[in-house]
């Protein structure tokens, strides 16, 4: 999930590390393998709670593993270490954003959420508040914030892929981004959240368990003495020296760049408690209680990962080197990999590959359930039918949008492809912390919030996000710009995320709706208190 590595790897892979024929058998037999957990773990007819939350059945020590499994993106995995590697301290400044997150989570939404919905985050929100317009609201930027992660994660894939794979051709990345798309559907058509969650533990226990042996092996290196390992990132980084144990590598400590800085922890922190794929999370357990287990297990699993990977990161500066990286295909996000072949060869590389790959499809089948979710039970059945849908009416259109979200996906990851698409990324954090996350709260814990209140809250939040990412240098005016062309440059917002303008904004618009609004709704809040306490009555409220 950093947002400032996950640069577009290059379009011609000139630089063979490993074996290709390797990388493709470790590819193969994960996807074999875990197709396998799925078709036995989820097979059968699913009703509507199997198919969107696997019917509340994971502890939650197993729905934290699953968490920090759809958490741990290939771009937190590669771009967290690419970004110690080149930028030092800067770079493990992203790693604490991501972990203070979850405290957001867990003091504020988990178990009030697991309490007061069932399936999506409208279920929260259109309770009390009128059902139409605030289900096609919390639906619009859901799906925009699911979209926007989903591009990133398939681009970033094809360019992945073909680098470790060792795919020259252009077309021959289309088709991995392809590949990528259609596995992701089967897990989702074949599993629905059962079978996802279960390729989200594996991929977790993969992952963590690789780059613990990485940082044990990095270590073992300098006699256990992360001394030694800083020393030598030091010694081996020539431009940066000292400067890589020092904040401002990146960022500089101008003004512009501090308040930038600020603008995105601001979007890092407060959005992944708005994730909408992270927000289904909540309820694939069965109690409040289990709900508040899964993140705290989230927490020191994702926390004891980020520790990891800072080894993992002086370590690539250490024994690979910043040239050798920054002028590997794919730049920052190739230290892992070449640290990996550094210390293990083709082999140790392969399996590195294969978790990479595995990384990348337990996020993106997260992201396409979340997304499938909210299409078939918000739109189709609460707005298009007016909540007369059957159960299995709602799995058979969650199943066509599974189908639907993933060629989009395809054909959005394709057209990416080449672009810079940090900002996707960027956008997706700030898009939840200034659209969802005001909504959550108010609905939470103000008893006067209304229904105006939340759609301008969400439509603004959501509105302010886009036109602030659009005018800024992300997108022209830079050479880092998605439009690469120096003589378009309508840049006229200096900051590179929009979260000091548009979080706030969010909140404001909020309050601003509500006071502004003769709605009131006192018998709803007394009902919706009582249900985010106890959990109470949720299930019906929702079914009818």
């Amino acid at each position: 999930m950093n947002l400032s590595t996950f640069q577009p790897l290059a379009a011609a892979a000139d630089v063979q590390v490993g074996s290709p024929t390797l990388n493709i058998a470790v590819f193969a037999a994960f996807v074999i393998a875990t197709l396998t957990v799925v078709i036995k773990v989820a097979g059968g007819k699913k009703t509507a709670a199997q198919y969107y939350t696997g019917g509340a059945a994971f502890s939650g020590r197993q729905n934290g593993l699953a968490i920090a499994g759809d958490y741990l993106s290939a771009a937190s995995f590669l771009g967290i270490a690419g970004a110690i590697a080149l930028q030092g301290y800067d770079g493990f400044l992203y790693s604490i954003g991501f972990l203070v997150a979850w405290l957001v989570a867990l003091l504020l939404t988990a178990e009030l959420m697991r309490n007061t919905g069932r399936f999506t985050l409208a279920d929260v929100l259109s309770y009390r508040l009128k059902q139409r317009p605030v289900r096609i609201a919390a639906a619009t930027s859901s799906l925009a914030v699911s979209f926007f992660y989903l591009l990133a994660q398939m681009a970033g894939a094809g360019g992945l892929v073909a680098l470790l794979l060792g795919l020259n051709s252009q077309w021959a990345q289309y088709l991995v981004i392809g590949i990528v798309g259609a596995v992701m559907i089967a897990y989702v058509m074949i599993g629905g959240m059962k079978g996802t969650t279960w390729v989200q533990m594996i991929k977790a226990v993969l992952l963590i368990g690789a780059t613990a042996i990485i940082t044990v092996w990095v270590l073992g290196k300098y006699g256990f003495n992360l001394s030694g390992v800083l020393n030598a990132a030091v010694s081996a980084s020539p431009e940066a020296g000292e400067k890589l144990l020092e904040p401002g590598l990146k960022y500089g400590l101008s003004g512009t760049t501090k308040i930038d800085f600020i603008s995105l922890s601001m979007a890092l922190v407060l959005g992944t408690a708005g994730l909408p794929h992270v927000l289904i999370r909540f309820y694939t357990v069965p109690t409040s209680q289990q709900a508040r287990k899964s993140v705290e297990w989230a927490i020191w699993l994702i926390g004891g990962f980020y520790l990891l990977t800072l080894v993992v990161g002086y370590g690539a500066a250490a024994l690979v080197g910043p040239e050798t990286i920054t002028s590997a295909p794919g730049g920052a996000n190739s230290a892992a990999p070449l640290l990996a072949y550094e210390l293990g060869g083709s082999v140790l590389l392969g399996i590195i590959s294969g978790i990479a790959f595995a990384t990348i499809l337990a996020v993106v089948a997260g992201l396409t359930i979340a997304s499938s979710a909210t299409f078939a039970h918000d739109l189709y059945n609460y707005v298009f039918k007016d909540g007369k849908a059957t159960p299995e009416e709602e799995v058979k259109v969650a199943r066509w949008a599974a189908i639907g979200i993933g060629v989009v996906a395809i054909l959005g990851g394709i057209l990416a492809y080449g672009q810079n698409i940090a900002f996707l990324v960027a956008l997706a954090f700030a898009v939840a912390a200034s659209a969802n996350l005001p909504t959550i709260l108010y609905s939470l814990f103000w008893s006067r919030f209304n229904t105006r209140g939340a759609l301008w809250s969400i439509y603004g939040g959501l509105a302010s996000s886009l036109l602030l990412i659009a005018f800024s240098p992300v997108v022209s005016g830079s050479p880092t710009s998605m439009i690469t062309n120096p003589d378009i440059d309508f840049a006229i917002f200096p900051l590179a995320n929009p979260g000091i303008i548009s979080i706030p904004l969010g909140f404001f618009l909020g309050w601003l709706g509500t006071v502004t609004s003769p709605e009131r709704n006192e018998q709803k809040w007394a009902e919706v208190e009582v249900r985010s306490l106890t959990g109470h009555g949720v299930a019906e409220a929702v079914d009818h």
